[in-house]
């Protein structure tokens, strides 16, 4: 389907501002260690649904406290959403999610998650944030090498003057000495 500019939208479904979240839990259960991974991102009273990759076109990034002031109990928001849990002793473990806005925002931007284990986060990161900004110039035609270390691409994707902005949010833990269920999860929230 071809790409459609902001003003021919279908319905009101298309999210207007987006925030970064991220959280980390620990319990003696996973769901336990979830649930407190939420708490902690300030987002566990919400009925969340995971939805794929796309930034939509227009719409606004903003903080997390501002998000999160927007949010009911109960409602049911749409997140892009990188899960990792592990009860492995001494186990690291990262979840990120990844941002690339194109400089036309009359186009849409992509979101990545990635999770992994051993990384921190710094790699987790920049590893997320390379999927998304590859993923974006793919769609605009700039050419690039896959290969190349995201430093790099990241330098030639904003002197080709399509994409304007890259970022991440990620979360990191290290599971505790005694095997406790550890979870992380990094997030972005996608609000009406």
């Amino acid at each position: 389907m071809p790409h459609k500019k902001i003003g021919m939208r279908y319905g009101n479904m298309i999210p207007k501002r987006i925030f970064l979240t991220k959280g980390v839990g620990s319990s003696n259960t996973e769901l336990g260690s979830f649930e407190e991974a939420l708490r902690d991102a300030g987002i566990a009273y919400c009925n969340l649904v995971n939805v794929s990759s796309i930034f939509p076109p227009g719409a606004e990034l903003i903080g997390k406290e501002e998000g999160v002031n927007k949010l009911s109990a109960g409602q049911i928001t749409f997140t892009v959403l990188s899960r990792l849990s592990s009860c492995e002793p001494s186990r690291r473990i990262a979840a990120s999610v990844g941002l690339a806005l194109p400089k036309d925002r009359g186009w849409h931007g992509y979101l990545s998650e990635h999770h992994s284990y051993g990384q921190d986060e710094q790699t987790a990161g920049d590893y997320a944030e390379d999927l998304a900004a590859s993923m974006l110039a793919s769609t605009l035609g700039i050419e690039f090498d896959p290969d190349v270390a995201w430093n790099a691409k990241e330098d030639y994707f904003k002197m080709s003057g399509k994409i304007v902005k890259t970022t991440n949010i990620t979360a990191t833990a290290e599971v505790s000495k005694h095997g406790s269920w550890t979870t992380v999860i990094a997030a972005a929230v996608l609000l009406p």
